[in-house]
């Protein structure tokens, strides 16, 4: 549109310049027209008493030569022939000068015109260059977009393996048995394997509040480039609501697209058919039944990302969508894992609220995710964590209190606590939280 409006302005300037030419030109034709001479005198004795030149001077009233007769002091001198022709001559100049300057006046106006078309012609220029940058980048991020991994269940290839890690499920959910291939919705990034260490993270919707943006911002800018490339951080959207599913790809697309491309970063999304029919389509209310679900859910959220994180690292941190992480917490967390403690380790703990920030064997997770698909519907999962301890590694005879004593060492918490919980607003709608860790 700007490039027509300048082109435009251009054309009306001309219309203007020719009009204003037309004019000048018209009123010098005017003004440059000869003026009629006016007629000498006549003599008051007829043409017979006019004086005939004498070539010695002028001729006195008898007719004969003589002297001119000295002036009158106080007259004023007559002009002379030469006088006057100077005066006709300036009379005939006056018009030739106007019209000299009317022309270095458009002439002057041609020159600007020529400036403006030329500096809308570069403006026109600008204007194309910044479209076709704009224009590239966004191809640039379309492509980006497309060589990050995206696909859906029924858009394998035929000769791409699937981990049987999900397999398992099918014990616990006759439903799940009539389903070809168990595998996340959508994958976006690099599916990185064969890292130290995966970082889950699991987020749902928390209506007008989001604290995901300043847990990943947290989690991610405090590692260094070598851990960074010895680590992937997974995020599993546990939610059906597409809009939401659409705000975190888009989100971490923006403010973390080297994290993508390199990929240290990826996203997944949970599909609907995992879960069983229990499960309400919406937690809406705050009855005991939609908190139940709503817990039972959860469960079934951290299962699902346990078993897609335990092929890809040795060690598997679980952590949530609303805390924060200290400086270095990374390094510290590695330099204790390698440090002179037992490799007997059940897990270790690194915060002591809830599920946050507990670090497992990637080997052990299996192990972990049936136990808590057994009991699902009876406990939270930081309460099925302490029974597992329970089950598997208190002898059937032995004391509370001998088991209590091996619970120190090979179920390690970590001081001070390297992850503090910031979120208010719970995943569970309409509910707050403020639960916060006293050792971080």
């Amino acid at each position: 549109m700007r490039p027509k409006r300048g082109n435009v302005l251009v054309a009306l300037a001309a219309v203007l310049l020719f009009s204003f030419s037309c004019f000048c030109i018209s009123r010098l034709t005017q003004t440059s027209k000869p003026r009629d001479a006016p007629l000498p005198a006549a003599s008051p004795e007829g043409p017979e008493a006019a004086p005939t030149p004498w070539p010695g001077g002028r001729l006195g009233r008898n007719g004969r030569p003589g002297s001119s007769p000295p002036p009158h002091p106080g007259a004023v001198p007559r002009a002379g022939p030469r006088s006057a022709c100077r005066a006709a001559a300036c009379r005939r100049l006056q018009p030739r000068n106007q019209l000299i300057n009317c022309r270095n006046h458009i002439l002057e106006f041609k020159e600007k015109m020529l400036r403006l078309k030329n500096k809308t012609e570069r403006n026109r220029q600008e204007l194309i260059k910044a479209l076709s940058k704009i224009k590239y980048e966004m191809t640039q991020r379309k492509n980006m977009s497309v060589n990050l991994v995206e696909k859906k269940v029924n858009t394998l290839g035929k000769n791409e393996t699937v981990s049987d890690t999900f397999e398992i499920l099918k014990f616990f959910f006759p439903h799940l048995r009539k389903v070809g291939r168990i595998y996340p919705d959508v994958i976006f990034g690099k599916k990185r394997t064969g890292v130290s260490f995966a970082l889950g993270i699991s987020t749902v919707n928390r209506g007008n509040q989001s604290y995901l943006s300043q847990t990943l911002n947290s989690v991610v800018s405090r590692m260094s480039p070598s851990e960074e490339k010895d680590s992937v951080v997974i995020v599993s959207v546990a939610d059906r609501n597409e809009d939401y599913l659409k705000y975190v790809v888009d989100m971490i697309t923006k403010r973390f697209k080297r994290q993508l491309k390199s990929g240290s970063l990826e996203v997944i999304s949970i599909p609907a058919f995992f879960y069983p029919n229990i499960l309400p389509l919406t937690q809406s209310t705050e009855d005991l039944g939609k908190l139940e679900s709503w817990r039972i859910k959860q469960v079934l959220d951290f299962c699902f990302l346990m078993l897609y994180a335990q092929p890809k690292a040795m060690y598997y941190l679980q952590l949530e969508d609303d805390i924060i992480a200290k400086k270095m917490y990374f390094t510290k967390i590695i330099d204790f894992v390698h440090s002179g403690t037992s490799n007997n380790w059940f897990y270790i703990e690194f915060s002591i609220l809830g599920f946050i920030g507990k670090l497992f064997k990637s080997e052990d997770l299996t192990d972990f995710v049936r136990f808590f698909l057994m009991f699902y519907k009876d406990k939270p999962i930081d309460l099925l964590l302490g029974d597992i301890f329970q089950v598997k590694m208190c002898d059937p005879g032995e004391t509370p209190e001998k088991c209590a004593e091996r619970n120190k060492h090979i179920r390690i918490r970590y001081k001070p606590s390297l992850f503090q919980h910031v979120g208010i607003q719970s995943s569970f709608p309409g509910r707050e939280q403020y639960s916060k860790d006293i050792y971080y």
